[in-house]
């Protein structure tokens, strides 16, 4: 493969991983933030051809030379910093969400579609070897009818970056698009991604923890399904342990996933026997496949894995349960 050179919007714990990963694929990396403190945290890691304080500055100076951006800034600078880049016909991939809001992401979707050039968005979790595996034991029907889908995310937001005060990640800023309802929004996307479009949701968003943030930290989501299926989705960034699962609980028995041991397992009977499938992949890993498919989109390949148009449907989802919560209602769904 043809070396690439690739620059790194925002060179924070995403970014910094992402130009280390293209770096071992070959690519030679740039990178812009704000930031000097990042710039020289990554150049600490590996070669560096050049660094930038801002957008303009790199697209000035060498969007000529540039064959892929990855754009892994705060949600908040998501949409400007794509539409700049594919602006000069760069192909784009940009870490999730698209951005604080479906308005927002609709406007990229209409700038992907009018220039063609292609973005790949980063909900990593369809990377996963166990997920993948979910997923054709769902399209098997292993379980029967699928009659209610647990999503459990629970994960102490002080422990995430432990180099670093959490109130100084963006995660801990309403302003930059941080929170768990927009930054956990894989789990959003993964029911999307295994179960299709839902029908009505009830939804409550709310900050109920002694965490020093000015955004969400509490998500409870009940949603229903056309053919008799119920999902509940809960997503916190107060918990302790940290907890990763998904429960899928059919007719016929239960798929359960977990972060934490690695594993898929299948259970039939009313004893707790599983059939286990046992992983040794790293989170890592999923990065290593994300970037591969970029690489891999730069030479000509079409978008797979997750598109613009996923993206817009997670946040069309997130615009829902905002209001739900604000009203206290049901909100019937058209995604």
């Amino acid at each position: 493969m043809e070396q690439k050179h690739i620059l790194i919007l925002g060179t924070g714990s995403v970014g910094k991983r992402h130009a280390i990963n293209l770096s071992s694929l070959g690519c030679t990396i740039s990178c812009m933030d704000p930031r000097s403190d990042r710039l020289e945290e990554v150049k600490q890691e590996i070669d560096v051809v050049r660094t930038y304080r801002s957008i303009e500055e790199a697209f000035s100076e060498s969007s000529e030379s540039i064959d892929g951006v990855i754009v892994a800034s705060p949600p908040v600078f998501h949409v400007d910093q794509s539409i700049a880049a594919l602006e000069n016909e760069i192909p784009v991939l940009l870490e999730k969400p698209v951005s604080p809001d479906a308005a927002s992401a609709r406007r990229l979707f209409d700038v992907v579609k009018n220039t063609g050039i292609p973005l790949l968005l980063g909900y990593t979790w369809r990377w996963w070897p166990p997920l993948a595996k979910v997923r054709e034991l769902l399209n098997q029907g292993v379980v029967g009818k699928l009659r209610y889908v647990q999503f459990m995310m629970s994960a102490h937001l002080a422990d995430w970056h432990p180099w670093e005060n959490y109130q100084d990640f963006f995660m801990a800023s309403k302003a930059l698009g941080g929170g768990a309802l927009l930054d956990e929004s894989h789990w959003l996307d993964l029911m999307l991604w295994f179960l299709g479009e839902p029908e009505s949701l009830y939804a409550k968003v709310d900050r109920i923890s002694n965490l020093e943030i000015d955004t969400d930290d509490n998500v409870d989501m009940v949603i229903t399904y056309k053919d008799g299926l119920y999902v509940s989705i809960h997503l916190d960034i107060y918990g302790r342990p940290h907890e990763k699962y998904i429960r899928f609980i059919g007719e016929e028995g239960t798929i359960l996933w977990t972060a934490d041991p690695n594993r898929v397992a299948v259970g039939k009977e009313c004893s707790q026997k599983w059939e286990n499938y046992e992983y040794d992949c790293e989170r890592n890993d999923m990065f290593v496949e994300v970037a591969k498919e970029f690489l891999s989109i730069i030479n000509g390949t079409e978008v797979k894995t997750c598109s613009i148009n996923d993206g817009v449907r997670v946040l069309s989802l997130i615009d829902a349960v905002r209001q739900s919560s604000a009203e206290g209602l049901t909100i019937a769904l058209s995604l």
